[in-house]
């Protein structure tokens, strides 16, 4: 009878695991910690194969919360309204409050789900204030992340800044999010995005300012009122970057100290190869060298003869307790010093401008969400999923009369067509081990089995990848996860198929 009941509990179990908001399957794995040694990996749990893997299922509630300052005009709030009904959500709250006390609403908001009982399908949050003044985000962020209602739900925020007084039209940006949302109901969220951002973005200076995102999504989001795994519309050529002409790598990898980094450089070269990348690779760099070498990448492709149309850097080293590079002789560099120096080049103008960062961004290590509740009988059979405590975000900056992101965006050279892809959240640790590590060895296997496809939602596959690996090292008995981090401000869709 005993061998009965544990039977029946462990398919329950695992029926109760495939009710998880976003249909992946469950891949087990560990990685390691970057500054230790490397053990064996462990070997993989058994997989469970769940349906329309990739995509989250949004079937649950829609909230939406507008969090706006006093100084935010009403013509503002009611469109962003428009805008949330647009995309299906049903409960939609308006709080108007100074930017000193988002903090407590959103606490407030977050007992309120919490209360609630019941999982959410997907949340929005629109915080508006005015320019420069809403400057530390990913607080915000943070107090709505640890929401039990929201564990493995997207979690979506507009950040929007806003100049005072009311404003006789609604910007570009809200506007065409609104349209698009009502006329590509089919498209995934980040494709709706990179097209409004292509309407969005403004000339100045000889620069394209751009609104930004930031995603640690796991898979597509569909908001729109239509079957979620219905075929999406092909976009139509003019939506693509075209990568016709040449195409130009640098890598910059410190290898010594670093096992398996050799693995991710040959690895990364050997991807490149089959995209139609040429390639520089130069180890073991110090700081100064980091900054001597992008502006020398960049001044070979301002003064070569043929035109270029696309550049990957790609940025391998240990990292700084505040997201710094260490070069390979102890000193720092900072990552968006190093992009905003490309992101002048001339003849990248227009062009997508891609960095892979694979390093460490800071000593956490995180030990994910899991389900604060559970009966005696769950936690003895088989331990719950565990979600990456940074995972299921996406982060919009935009300025909500204007065209750039109003520098909403910490370090953001607020420029369009770049596109950053971190190994680790902030704050926390990126792993590798004597094989490579997770993120490099991960991304080049994705694209080598699609290369056709829209990067940034290959990207979000190796995000979902990553994410379900069980991390362990030999300083620490217990799991461990890593999630990445997407900044993109591109403006078309980018296939890098040669």
């Amino acid at each position: 009878m005993a061998f009965l009941v544990s039977g029946t509990l462990r398919v329950a179990a695992q029926i109760a695991d495939a009710q998880d908001s976003l249909g992946r399957k469950v891949v087990g794995g560990t990685a390691w910690p970057s500054s230790l040694p490397a053990p064996s990996r462990a070997p993989p749990r058994p997989t469970l194969a769940l349906p329309s893997q990739g995509k989250y299922s949004v079937q649950g509630p829609r909230v939406a919360l507008t969090l706006s300052s006093p100084e935010v005009s009403a013509s503002t709030v009611a469109i962003l309204e428009s805008v949330f009904q647009t995309l299906g959500f049903e409960r939609c709250q308006r709080r108007e409050a100074s930017v000193q006390d988002f903090l407590e609403e959103l606490t407030g908001f977050r007992e309120q789900l919490d209360a609630h009982g019941a999982p959410m399908g997907c949340v929005l949050v629109a915080l508006v204030a005015p320019n420069g003044q809403l400057r530390q985000p990913q607080k915000l962020v943070r107090e709505l992340s640890g929401c039990e209602a929201l564990r493995g739900c997207p979690k979506v925020f507009l950040l929007l800044s806003s100049a005072p007084g009311a404003a006789p039209k609604p910007g570009t940006f809200l506007t065409g999010l609104s349209e698009l949302c009502g006329r590509c109901p089919h498209w995934s969220l980040l494709q709706l995005l990179t097209e409004v951002f292509c309407r969005t973005a403004g000339e100045s200076s000889g620069a394209t300012c751009c609104p930004v995102l930031q995603s640690s999504l796991r898979g597509a989001l569909c908001l729109g009122d239509v079957d979620p795994w219905g075929p999406e519309p092909e976009p139509s050529p003019s939506a693509q970057y075209d990568l016709s002409r040449d195409r130009a790598a640098l890598f910059l990898a410190v290898i010594r100290d670093r096992p398996g980094a050799q693995r991710d450089v040959e690895a990364l070269e050997g991807l490149c190869q089959t995209l139609g990348f040429e390639t520089t690779l130069r180890t073991d760099p110090t700081a100064q060298a980091f900054q001597e070498e992008l502006a020398q990448f960049q001044e070979r492709l301002d003064t070569r003869r043929s035109p270029v149309s696309c550049a990957l850097v790609a940025l391998m080293a240990h990292g700084g307790p505040q997201g710094q590079l260490l070069g390979a002789d102890g000193k720092e560099v900072r990552p968006e010093a190093l992009v905003r120096e490309l992101s002048h080049c001339r003849a990248l103008w227009g062009c997508p401008k891609i960095f892979l960062l694979q390093a460490c961004r800071g000593g956490h290590r995180d030990a994910g969400m899991g389900p604060t509740a559970l009966p005696w009988f769950w936690r003895w059979l088989r331990a719950p999923p565990v979600t990456p405590s940074h995972a299921d975000v996406l982060r919009i900056y935009a300025d909500a009369q204007g065209n750039s992101s109003g520098g909403f965006m910490p370090g953001s050279c607020d420029q369009a067509d770049i596109l950053m892809v971190y190994a680790a959240a902030e704050g926390c640790v990126a792993y590798r081990d004597e094989k490579g590590s997770d993120f490099i060895q991960t991304l080049v296997e994705v694209l080598r089995a699609t290369p056709e496809g829209d990067l940034l939602e290959l990207l979000t596959e190796v995000n979902r990848q990553v994410c379900e690996l069980d991390v362990r090292g030999p300083d620490c008995n217990e799991r461990r996860k890593a999630c990445l981090e997407i900044r993109s401000s591109l403006r078309r869709r980018l296939c890098l198929q040669a």
